[in-house]
């Protein structure tokens, strides 16, 4: 009977084991008959990780550079300038006229207000504005003297003379030009305020008997005034002599006249031959030369009778600067064509008064 209990708890344990097999997976079932025998110790199974399976990551496609287009800019104002800022251009056309006023005896007149005169240029009146009292006006004055042979004997007092109207007529702000005429013209003494300066640039002058550029003479001296004058001030030229022209180069009386009118010059002569000149032609023509440039200019043409009488010319002149208006007005012709128009002054209420 024990025979049979043996027997049955080995076909127990059989039957256990063959359905443990049979309930065990595959791979277990294989790793266990794979694992090696030890006695007495548990060998501790090796389970090979492998690594984490990473997703490829999507082809990178590279785009295109396409350069920036540039940003638009906001749209600038244009910034006005303010009130105060902005630039006023003023073009004046002033034109300055010198007006000797003087009875029927040749005595300066003095008084007189703008309004009293009347001013028409080729016709058409004019609206007047004064530029200054009469004879506080500045005057840029060039003395003018003829060293030539034909006035050669009497230079010395020529000098004299014109010495004694300098220091007469000069004012602090007045100034004075010597220049002299001989086979061409000479600056003796260049623009100076001083009476001193131009007294001594007068006497230094040495005569000669040399032929005469009077109309380069006088057109050089125009132009200097014109370039050398302050504004706003009266330009004078006295010229000392016969008028009698041999030498000049570049001017006769129609240009030397242009050069006188360009630079505002009143023109002054005095000649010192005295009535002999009517007895030659050529001295005639001379003196009609220097009548013309003066009353083209508003000046005064003088032929004393005596050479004594310089000085009562000289005198006279500088009576008249003294007494001499400034008038001004702005054209109603707005041509800006270079010419030359004619002018005309007048005083309506006192019609017995000489205007030049």
């Amino acid at each position: 009977m024990a025979c049979n209990i043996n027997r049955q708890i080995r076909s127990f344990f059989g039957i256990a084991l063959i359905l443990n097999l049979l309930l065990l997976p595959a791979s277990e079932t294989y790793s266990q008959s794979k694992r090696p025998r030890s006695v007495g110790k548990k060998t501790p199974v090796v389970v090979p990780v492998k690594p984490p399976v990473q997703e490829p990551k999507p082809a990178t496609v590279s785009k295109p550079i396409i350069p920036d287009s540039p940003k638009p800019q906001p749209e600038q104002k244009k910034v006005e300038p303010k009130e105060e800022e902005a630039l006023l251009r003023i073009e004046s056309k002033l034109v300055a006229v010198p007006v000797s006023v003087t009875d029927s005896i040749g005595e300066p007149i003095k008084g007189l207000k703008p309004e009293d005169f009347k001013l028409f240029e080729e016709g058409s009146p004019q609206q007047l504005v004064a530029l200054g009292d009469p004879g506080q006006t500045p005057v840029e004055l060039a003395l003018v003297f003829d060293v030539s042979g034909s006035v050669y004997e009497r230079f010395k007092f020529q000098q004299d003379a014109a010495a004694r109207f300098l220091k007469q007529v000069l004012k602090p702000k007045d100034s004075a030009s010597i220049f002299s005429i001989g086979m061409t013209w000479y600056l003796t003494q260049a623009r100076t305020t001083s009476f001193e300066q131009a007294t001594k640039g007068l006497m230094s002058i040495v005569p000669t008997k040399e032929g005469t550029a009077f109309f380069d003479t006088v057109a050089a001296s125009a132009k200097y005034l014109g370039k050398m004058a302050e504004p706003g001030t009266r330009h004078v030229i006295i010229v000392i002599s016969d008028g009698e022209d041999n030498k000049s180069d570049s001017y006769r009386l129609p240009g030397a006249l242009q050069e006188l009118q360009r630079s505002d010059c009143l023109f002054y002569s005095i000649n010192p031959s005295g009535p002999s000149i009517r007895l030659n032609r050529v001295s005639m023509r001379g003196q009609d030369g220097m009548d013309s440039l003066a009353k083209q200019t508003g000046g005064a043409a003088f032929l004393p009778d005596k050479f004594e009488d310089l000085d009562l010319v000289f005198k006279q002149i500088a009576t008249e600067l003294q007494a001499q208006y400034l008038l001004g007005y702005y054209s109603t012709d707005d041509r800006t064509d270079g010419g030359f128009r004619k002018i005309a002054v007048n005083v309506p209420a006192r019609p017995e008064l000489r205007v030049r």
